[in-house]
């Protein structure tokens, strides 16, 4: 069972930072956001966070073979057809109604997944964990991310991979997966900074071609804001630790050790690669995230809230009211917020 830490909540709110300085944990691996692999990876070879090429990095085609046999050995479109089926916001209310670590069995396509040893030693396309018929679509979608955590855990000789993933549905979905032990870090910010940085054009440089991340305006990222945040509150069965991005960035030494003891890690000794204000990166092989899953080096750490003299009147009127419940639950409603 391959323990992993889950970092979730809206796009925007620091996971990235979050994950590198996780990553380096003793015994930790940052892999950043799993749930694009297949398609930004795979497909589409985009740059590792180590600034190679997907298919060029070494680490990445180790633990593509050491999981399937090689990514050629798999379909990303298979794996994007069972995401639509099963790994869907939508299907939260379904997939939170279920008890942890229940995959149902039999009642969705064989597929044609990875050839290969499965969870029961027949491969996907043969019995399911039960070992009475074909597994379900859920299960099979499952299997690509169990399979690769592992591979992952064994070629970085980590004891702890971590997925910035974000989105609530795939956290849904992997708590209902026996060998995952799945501790979800629920990763919140205050929603006028997210709805001030979800507005802001930034390009993505994980290809040649010129790209920006998605936009949206105050009131889609309110909506947004609301809905994922809301759905991690439905987490059941597993572990959940909520994090302010405030608060790690005005004690990230403090938030990492806090980081470490939810994840089950050794408590660290002396934090070298944190100071007073900054983190010293090593490179990390992310293949998905913000931009800065590239920086290396010294990074300085200080709060980031543009959005109070930037954010006009109006929008942030806006976004206060439509996420006023969950600012005030998270204590963003205050004298001075």
């Amino acid at each position: 069972m391959v323990t992993v830490l889950y970092i979730g909540g809206l796009g925007r709110s620091g996971s990235t930072l979050v994950e590198r300085l996780a990553g380096q944990l003793p015994g930790a691996c940052a892999v950043g956001e799993i749930v694009h692999l297949w398609q930004r990876g795979v497909t589409e070879d985009e740059r590792c966070g180590c600034g190679t090429a997907f298919a060029q990095c070494s680490f990445w085609q180790q633990a593509g073979k050491t999981a399937f046999g090689g990514w050629d050995e798999i379909d990303p479109g298979r794996v994007a057809a069972l995401r639509a089926r099963v790994d869907r916001n939508r299907f939260v209310p379904r997939l939170a109604a279920r008890p942890a670590g229940t995959v149902p069995t039999g009642t969705g396509p064989t597929g044609t997944g990875p050839t290969g040893t499965g969870p029961t030693g027949t491969g996907l396309a043969g019995t399911g964990p039960a070992g009475t018929g074909p597994p379900s679509a859920l299960a099979e979608y499952m299997s690509y991310y169990t399979r690769l955590y592992a591979a992952v855990a064994e070629v970085s000789g980590a004891r702890l991979v971590i997925d910035s993933s974000k989105h609530p549905s795939l956290a849904h979905c992997l708590r209902r997966q026996g060998g995952v032990d799945l501790r979800v870090l629920h990763l919140v910010r205050d929603s006028r900074a997210v709805a001030y940085s979800w507005g802001r054009a930034v390009r993505r440089p994980d290809t040649d071609r010129q790209s920006y991340m998605t936009r949206y305006s105050p009131a889609v990222a309110a909506a947004q804001w609301n809905g994922q945040n809301a759905a991690f509150h439905l987490l059941r069965g597993v572990p959940v630790m909520r994090l302010r991005y405030e608060d790690v960035v005005a004690a990230p030494e403090a938030a990492v050790r806090r980081i470490a003891a939810f994840s089950g890690l050794p408590a660290p000794g002396r934090l070298a690669f944190l100071g007073a204000g900054w983190a010293e990166l090593e490179p990390g092989h992310s293949v998905s995230g913000n931009p800065m899953r590239f920086a290396t080096g010294k990074i300085a750490i200080r709060p980031d809230e543009r959005w109070r003299a930037d954010l006009p009147a109006g929008p942030r009127r806006e976004v206060t009211a439509l996420t006023s419940p969950l600012l005030a639950a998270y204590g963003y409603l205050g004298s001075r917020r």
